[in-house]
């Protein structure tokens, strides 16, 4: 007799889509185990201003690697995929059904396809691509590695300059390590996926209330902590959305309305990159929800999920 494979539901898309509601909604109905997939969620700094379920919610449903890290230190792709797939190891053990969750894509590609196995990048070559402009690295991309630098977005300063630094490091372009992929739990599970892509203008609506209330409901004070500490303003923490103009606020740099208008633009613009890659980038046959996740939809978007199964 074959066994079967163990099943995990994935609950994925933008910012504001409703993703922590459709999965706590999922884990009532199946007992099932959330399991956080977000960069800055994993960070405890970011409580508010990460949109991390709040107390009430964890308490009613067992919730895992929400608020553990430091922000001092940034949780690589690879740290996140060992620290997931141990969780969903000990879940499937209990008897119980994972629900990951979230809207960083690059976790849940290193989780269920697997690690690139780039070497380390030598420090030097870092040190000169990390304080060189966007710009600067950019032509260097075109020659170094043409197909990145034209896929790549040309403001996109993170990843080219990571796509930079691994070819100049390694003498391999990142799409040749990412071609050797290994250690993904995706050929072990039974994957259970939805992405949530909502009406645009009711997603922009939503992300615009969302950062209102965050900077009334506690989000001046975490980066108040955080600019307190005095920590590298690369760090992935401090780069969070939200964290600069909060932190422009509080040096006298921008009013409150302006510091409120900033933030609302860039959690807008932060959630339409994520809509075109979760639009794009996982495989078709994945279920996309176009509806808003409202009372009046949840049943129909669990039942993509497998609910009641």
């Amino acid at each position: 007799m074959i066994k079967s494979l163990p099943p995990v539901a994935l609950v994925a898309g933008p910012t504001a889509s409703g993703k922590s509601a459709l999965a706590l909604a999922l884990a009532r109905r199946s007992g099932g185990v959330i399991v956080n997939a977000d960069a800055s969620q994993i960070y405890r700094d970011l409580g508010v201003l990460s949109a991390r379920p709040s107390a009430a919610e964890m308490a009613e449903a067992d919730h895992r690697l929400f608020g553990i890290g430091d922000g001092a230190e940034s949780c690589s792709a690879a740290d996140y995929a060992a620290l997931a797939s141990a969780e969903v190891a000990v879940i499937h053990a209990s008897g119980r059904l994972p629900i990951l969750v979230g809207g960083t894509g690059l976790y849940m590609r290193s989780l269920l396809d697997g690690i690139a196995p780039v070497p380390p990048i030598d420090p030097e070559v870092r040190r000169k691509v990390r304080t060189a402009s966007v710009s600067e690295n950019r032509v260097r991309l075109l020659s170094a590695d043409p197909d990145a630098a034209t896929r790549l977005n040309a403001a996109d300063t993170t990843r080219i300059a990571r796509a930079l630094e691994v070819v100049l490091s390694t003498g391999k372009t990142l799409a040749e390590w990412q071609d050797r992929r290994a250690g993904g739990i995706g050929g072990t599970i039974v994957l259970r996926p939805l992405i949530l892509l909502p009406p645009r203008e009711w997603l922009n609506r939503r992300c615009g209330e969302r950062f209102a209330a965050m900077l009334d409901g506690g989000a001046v004070a975490e980066v108040k902590a955080l600019l307190a500490r005095g920590l590298d303003p690369e760090l992935p923490v401090m780069r969070a959305i939200g964290v600069r103009e909060i932190a422009a606020m509080l040096r006298g740099e921008m009013t409150r309305d302006a510091a409120l208008a900033a933030g609302q633009l860039a959690t807008r613009r932060y959630a339409k990159r994520q809509y075109t890659w979760f639009s794009h980038q996982p495989p078709l046959h994945w279920p996309r929800f176009h509806e808003p996740l409202e009372d009046a939809t949840i049943d129909a978007a669990l039942a993509l999920l497998g609910a009641g199964e």
